[in-house]
């Protein structure tokens, strides 16, 4: 018997496993999401596993609002190489009021996002999103303002962080971002 082949395929097996590929999950990428006005819901490991992030926590009536079509304009130029944007509608500084509906319908219709947006969720707290538990956990920063802007590396680390003041199109920040990819 080829004891070199069974060892290999049973390798092989448990390395495909989904056991295998959960525990290869990054913990900041260990939960399901729900999509902004949605009922619908993604488990982010599956959809962001292995690329590099830009998470933003989002307000829809805020002034850094417009930042929306440079944040689109920066998916848009990095998408395909391995790049996303995920923006985290938060109301904890009071300046995303309203229905998910009205939130969804600025982000979408207003400024023509296509990158992933997860439903209004709180930041910070015992009930803070466990995307921003484990930024938190990594940075030791929690979001100052709308539109804090988290770099996120294919491993799953924040690498950097940007103020709400720092333009998605800045050469910083386009600089950061094409150093991981």
């Amino acid at each position: 018997m080829n004891y070199s082949l069974v060892f290999s395929t049973a390798l092989i097996a448990c390395l495909m496993s989904p056991l295998a590929f959960s525990a290869a999950c990054p913990d900041i990428l260990n939960s399901k999401q729900r999509l902004l006005n949605s009922t619908e819901s993604i488990e982010l490991c599956k959809e962001f596993q292995g690329k590099t992030l830009l998470v933003v926590n989002t307000a829809s009536q805020c002034g850094y609002t417009s930042q929306f079509e440079e944040l689109e304009q920066l998916y848009q130029t990095y998408k395909s190489k391995g790049f996303t944007v995920v923006g985290f509608p938060s109301n904890d500084f009071r300046q995303d009021k309203g229905s998910e509906a009205q939130s969804a319908k600025i982000c979408y219709l207003d400024y023509g996002v296509t990158f992933p947006m997860m439903a209004r969720t709180p930041l910070t707290g015992n009930g803070a999103n466990p995307v921003f538990m484990q930024i938190q956990a990594q940075a030791g920063i929690s979001p100052q303002w709308n539109f804090y802007k988290f770099l996120i590396n294919k491993q799953g680390k924040v690498i950097a962080t940007f103020p709400s003041s720092t333009s998605p199109v800045s050469l910083t920040l386009k600089n950061a971002i094409e150093q991981q990819l």
